[in-house]
């Protein structure tokens, strides 16, 4: 019996570094992929993570007294906030506000002590442009001299202002927009219900944003569905007309449906034409124009994947259904619908959110009692001046879209997507 034995060619000798090579090939692999994609990943920290770090960070951060009024702080660490300030106290605030340069700077701190009571402002502004006094004086001296600028000096209630808001970080702009306040001893309590606004405006937000959703499911879904039964290129021509407002700017939209709403609108001129109505329907600065239009608006959010979720349904289950006595309309029910949840879930999770932080529409179609949280954060930010609040308003609305992002995530166990 013999054995013959095959020798391998020379060029299937495998080298010795083989490994290493393969290595180096796949290092060089890896770091080309992350080439590729680190222009996106900056692209998100600085346009999208940056954005929010500092708005969470305004939030609790409170610059203007500790900014400018360091050594008072400091006199008053020590003050139980219930009797008289010690004079050194005032003559740290004499040394204090004489020492601001710019009077935006003393600007700032007068608003953020009149937000905190009321008369600071100009309390704040008249004692800053009567210093400063003489070096010379002694505390007690200073404490006079104050008191002659402006009596209101020996009410505590400034100091106490003063004293809470000394620290540069503070919980009390997070607590206010949640209808908490910090007395000047450091506890948490409910404000006055007359002074309590923002759980009505996030309550009102979430009712708006509901009802929008209610009907962008109630409209979107018949017709998506239809679209699901339509052949690809019958369903492609129709689903460009539902994109088509997204091609139009919003203001635009906005400002088409006040022509089409208004008292002589084409809206009420059809309702009165067909004698639905005797006189023309109030459409617009209210609750109803502002529901209409952002339905018209956010549609397509809820038609996209309510559209994808029905096309991978097999049209054999409903035949199936009925084929075993079931009726059509219990087998779309039993059958058909359990199967689009996912997309109903996406879809109105996506006009929820996208409903909660709306601000134009609102603004310009409702009245005083339809304007929704994000119309509050445009006026701290561009009327009174108040980053802070606006912030914490913003971490509000940042708050609530994770919390209803993680509840779709556990009960669907899906990602979010259009389709």
């Amino acid at each position: 019996m013999t054995t013959s034995t095959t020798a391998l060619p020379a060029s299937a000798v495998l080298p010795a570094n083989l490994a290493r090579q393969l290595k180096r090939a796949e290092r060089r692999k890896r770091l080309f992929s992350i080439s590729l994609t680190m222009p996106l990943l900056v692209f998100l920290v600085v346009i999208f993570l940056v954005p929010i770090a500092a708005l969470l960070m305004r939030a609790v951060e409170n610059p203007e007294v500790a900014n400018t009024l360091g050594r008072t702080g400091e006199a008053l660490a020590q003050w139980d906030r219930t009797t008289t300030p010690p004079d050194a106290a005032y003559a740290a605030l004499a040394a204090d506000l004489a020492a601001i340069q710019e009077q935006s700077d003393a600007g700032a701190l007068a608003r953020r002590l009149n937000s905190e009571v009321s008369g600071a402002r100009s309390l704040v502004m008249g004692t800053y442009r009567a210093l400063p006094f003489d070096p010379a004086l002694t505390p007690a001296q200073v404490h006079q001299r104050l008191l002659e600028v402006d009596a209101r000096w020996d009410d505590i209630t400034y100091w106490q202002a003063i004293a809470k808001n000394s620290k540069r970080w503070t919980p009390d702009y997070l607590l206010a927009s949640v209808d908490l306040q910090r007395d000047a001893q450091g506890h948490i309590s409910r404000v006055p219900d007359d002074s309590a606004a923002f759980g009505r405006i996030l309550l009102r937000t979430f009712e708006i944003s509901a009802v929008v959703t209610l009907f962008c499911l109630l409209l979107g879904y018949p017709l998506a569905y239809w679209l699901s039964t339509l052949t690809e290129r019958q369903a492609n021509m129709c689903m460009i007309l539902v994109l088509v407002p997204f091609w139009t700017s919003i203001l635009v939209r906005v400002a088409a449906w006040i022509v089409l709403l208004q008292t002589n609108g084409l809206v009420n001129r059809a309702l009165m034409g067909t004698g639905l109505t005797d006189e023309p329907v109030a459409l617009l600065f209210n609750r109803l124009g502002v529901v209409i239009a952002m339905v018209h608006i956010l549609l397509p959010f809820m038609i996209l994947p309510l559209y994808s979720v029905m096309k991978s349904v097999p049209p054999t289950y409903l035949r199936a259904a009925v084929s075993l006595g079931s009726s059509p309309l219990a087998a779309f029910f039993k059958v058909y619908v359990p199967q689009t949840y996912p997309g109903m879930g996406a879809g109105g999770l996506l006009v929820f959110i996208l409903s909660i932080g709306y601000y134009v529409t609102p603004a310009l179609l409702g009245g005083a009692d339809d304007q929704m949280l994000s119309y509050y954060i445009a006026q701290y930010t561009n009327v009174n001046v108040n980053w802070g609040m606006a912030c914490a308003l913003g971490a509000v609305l940042l708050f609530t879209t994770l919390v209803l992002y993680g509840i779709y995530r556990r009960v669907v166990k899906s990602e979010l997507s259009l389709g």
